[in-house]
């Protein structure tokens, strides 16, 4: 529990940075904090349920381009919590910007709050 905790926290901070950092992705006005956290819920059910699918069905694709077409999947993924949250994306390219931006973000706060045992 205290792991699913911590993942959620991680990725309403990351996609608030993302927001603070690139003007392609934001939150409505208005958006407050249960909306940040309605966020990163949803992105991080997408990624635990829906991601690995897309990653299965597209792993040819996967591949052919040795690797990079993960980065579509992931400004899908991306784009998907845009269209139920407060979140909003200015188009495809922008969301694959964002999504590139929100695993750097994402990797380094991992980095910060890893356990040290």
């Amino acid at each position: 529990m205290r792991s699913f905790l911590i993942r959620w926290v991680l990725n309403t901070i990351a996609l608030w940075l993302v927001s603070q950092l690139y003007d392609g992705v934001s939150f409505r006005a208005g958006a407050g904090l249960s909306d940040l956290l309605l966020a990163g819920l949803v992105l991080g059910l997408a990624n635990a349920l829906i991601r690995p699918i897309l990653l299965f069905i597209t792993l040819p694709l996967t591949l052919l381009t040795l690797g990079l077409f993960t980065f579509i999947v992931n400004a899908v993924i991306l784009y998907l919590v845009a269209a139920l949250t407060a979140l909003e994306v200015r188009g495809f390219l922008a969301a694959l910007i964002g999504a590139v931006l929100l695993s750097i973000v994402s990797f380094g706060l991992s980095l910060l709050v890893r356990d040290k045992s």
